[in-house]
Formats: structure tokens, sequence, C-alpha cells
């Protein structure tokens, strides 16, 4: 076991209050929880209607300066119907990285399209404008009625980038791009919530931005997500498929096409509430854990990754960067030995079997970080 990491989890230890066993990433419920959960429970209303719903879906509007959001049951829900209403359909293809977590291709899949992958950023971890455009150049063509890929027949239908581990993908290089080719962006935000990019935050950037509350993000709703977009109307459409596109009414059920039934929970609704009101204390807690690994990170022989330039990011997941595969693997053998959790980067996703044969550039950056990214434990810490 090497000496450098057995000392590294010695730091973490202490850095957490030397509990005996340090998770990746916990939830935090330092807020109303409780309070607001048990209002929702004397109201009776629980379940995919209630004030904290309504609440929620206006205060996250203007949390991520949108003019729409609509809060719905997980993140990959929230993709798929953005990815609907972004207007792709069966056969079409949606280009995304193939360094991202599984539900990003997932979604393009539900929507019977095909996910083409090209290339990542080495300092960003996400989508490279410079590999997107090359794709284009070369693959590219507009017509009447959009852009094809003149190699498969398909028509490009949107362009998904994924903010890895809440580090921001150059958007506007990312979204002039697409604009040249009249290609609709849907930003997979699922890891970003409070990140921004030149000053314009996370899931604002595209057609339609989609955001995770999974128990592993920075604030928690147990499960669900939200759809958030600047076309009000497009945000209207959003908010009826995901509650079973039902024609409202006093007391008819009418359904007047396939809609989905996506609806966050009111109990749910309350967490987030009362999870967001904490966010700006969360993130200044991560952001204080993230200097002390940067103080200390070097002696150990360890790279904590940069902030990219230009971006306020939400510290969600920190990661170091390892010598090669050999040292990756050591890293996460002794680490998760000695109690202190970490985890690897995502296997690319075409190197899974239901998305071997989807169309890729070179992936030498994604390959790259893929043998080297470790996260290491980000939880946020009552630090005065």
């Amino acid at each position: 076991m090497d000496n450098r990491f057995r000392a590294f989890c010695g730091q973490v230890k202490s850095l957490f209050g030397h509990q005996e066993f340090i998770a990746l990433h916990e939830p935090r419920f330092w807020g109303n929880e409780q309070k607001y959960l048990s209002e929702t429970i004397e109201s009776t209303f629980v379940s995919s209607v209630g004030a904290f719903v309504d609440k929620f879906e206006s205060e996250f509007a203007t949390f991520t300066q949108t003019n729409r959001a609509v809060a719905v049951v997980n993140g990959t829900a929230a993709l798929q119907v953005s990815l609907r209403l972004a207007g792709v359909g069966e056969n079409d293809e949606v280009i995304t990285q193939s360094l991202t977590f599984v539900a990003t291709a997932n979604a393009i899949t539900y929507n019977h399209a095909h996910p083409v992958f090209v290339d990542v950023d080495l300092q960003t971890m996400g989508m490279s404008p410079t590999a997107l455009g090359d794709f284009l150049e070369e693959f590219a063509e507009l017509r009447e009625d959009g852009c094809y890929n003149k190699s498969s027949g398909r028509r490009i239908a949107a362009c998904m980038p994924m903010h890895t581990f809440g580090f921001m993908c150059q958007m506007d290089q990312i979204t002039a791009i697409c604009s040249k080719w009249h290609i609709p962006v849907v930003e997979d935000s699922a890891e970003a919530l409070g990140s921004s990019y030149k000053g314009k935050p996370a899931g604002s950037f595209g057609t339609f931005g989609s955001f995770s509350f999974n128990g592993n993000k920075i604030i928690t709703s147990g499960g669900g997500g939200a759809i958030v977009s600047n076309d009000v109307e497009l945000g209207n459409k959003a908010k009826y498929l995901t509650t079973t596109a039902k024609v409202p009414h006093r007391w008819e059920y009418y359904h007047d096409e396939l809609g989905y039934n996506f609806r966050m929970p009111n109990l749910n609704a309350a967490l987030i509430c009362a999870q967001l009101e904490k966010f700006t204390f969360l993130k200044e807690s991560k952001k204080e854990l993230y200097e002390d690994y940067r103080q200390c990170i070097a002696d150990y022989g360890l790279r904590l990754k940069a902030i990219p330039e230009d971006t306020d990011w939400n510290y969600w997941l920190m990661s170091v960067e390892l010598e090669g595969e050999d040292e990756r693997d050591a890293f996460l053998k002794c680490t998760n030995d000695l109690g202190v959790m970490t985890r690897p980067i995502w296997q690319l996703m075409h190197r899974l079997p239901m998305y071997a044969d989807c169309r890729k550039d070179s992936q030498v950056n994604a390959e790259y970080l893929e043998k080297r990214i470790v996260n290491i434990p980000s939880s946020a810490r009552k630090v005065q």
C-alpha cells in the first residue's frame, strides 16, 4: 500500500472530523427540511400537486435566471422530455460526449435517436467546442428541413453538452457553433446547479437545461429533477407532457397526446425547497473544503483538478488526476480499503455494449481522463 495514499487518507479523515468512514458526497439537512415535510404531511397533499411544487418551480426559475422551471421525477426524465421538445425524434442523431454518466446517452435512446460522441476538453472535462466544430465541418450539411449527417443520412436534431462534476463547458462557443448549423442545444446540467460560465448560470444557455436532485447532488429532493427554459411556451409544454398530457378541466380526464407520469411529488418538492434555501451556505462550505485540499494535496504527490477559466464552480465533486491507470487503481484500492470513499470517472459510453456501435471521433482526451481522474470526498462541512 502506497504510503502517500495512506497519509492522504489520514488527512481526509482529519478534514472530516476523524470519522471512521468518509463518504464521497453525503446530503446535508441543515435547514427547514423537517418543518416543510411536516407541513406537507399535515396538508395531505403529498403526491403530484401541492404548494411546494409551485413554490419550487417559481424559485428555481429565479435561481437559474430562466423564465420557466418544471419539477420532474429525476434528471433522466428531464433530459428525455427536453430532447423530445427540442425536436428529437426517431432515427435522429444527438451530438453529446462519451465521458458522461449513462443517463445522458440513455435519454437520447429513449427518444429512439442515436448518440454521436465527440471528445471533451482536458480542462473542463466537458464537450470540446473544437471537436464539435470539426465533426460538423466534416460531416454536416444544411438542408431546408435542418442539419443532416452526410455520412449516415440522419438528421442532427440536437446537441447535448454535459457539465462534468459541475465544471462548465465553453457554452458561448458551443452555442455559436450550433447556431451556425441550426442545431438546438439541450444542456445536461445535472451536476452543475450553482455553477456559471462568464456570469451566466448553468442551464440558461440552451433551449432547455436539465437538472438532477439525486441524493448525491449538492442539494437533493431524494429523487427529483427539473427542466428549465427561457421559452415560456416550451416550458409550459414540458409541464404538460410530464403531467400525463392531461387537458385541464375541473373533473374530466382527457389526454390529447402521449405524455409521461414524470411529476415530482409535493413531499420531494418540500425537501428541495428547504435545500435551495441553504444552497449558498453549502457551496461556501464546499469551497472551503476545496481550499483545504488545495493547500495540502501536493504533499501526497497528487494533483487537484483546477477550476476552468471563466467558471464560477459549484464545487460539487472534487477530483485528483493520477499518472495513469496503474496509479489510479492503486489509489482507488488504498483509499477504499481505509474507509475513504473514492470513485473513478465513468467508463466511457462508447465502451458500453449498448453504445459500442455509435459514431464517435478519436476520444483522445476522454480516454486520457478516464485513466486518470478520481473523485475524492466532497461533502459540505459545518465550518465556521
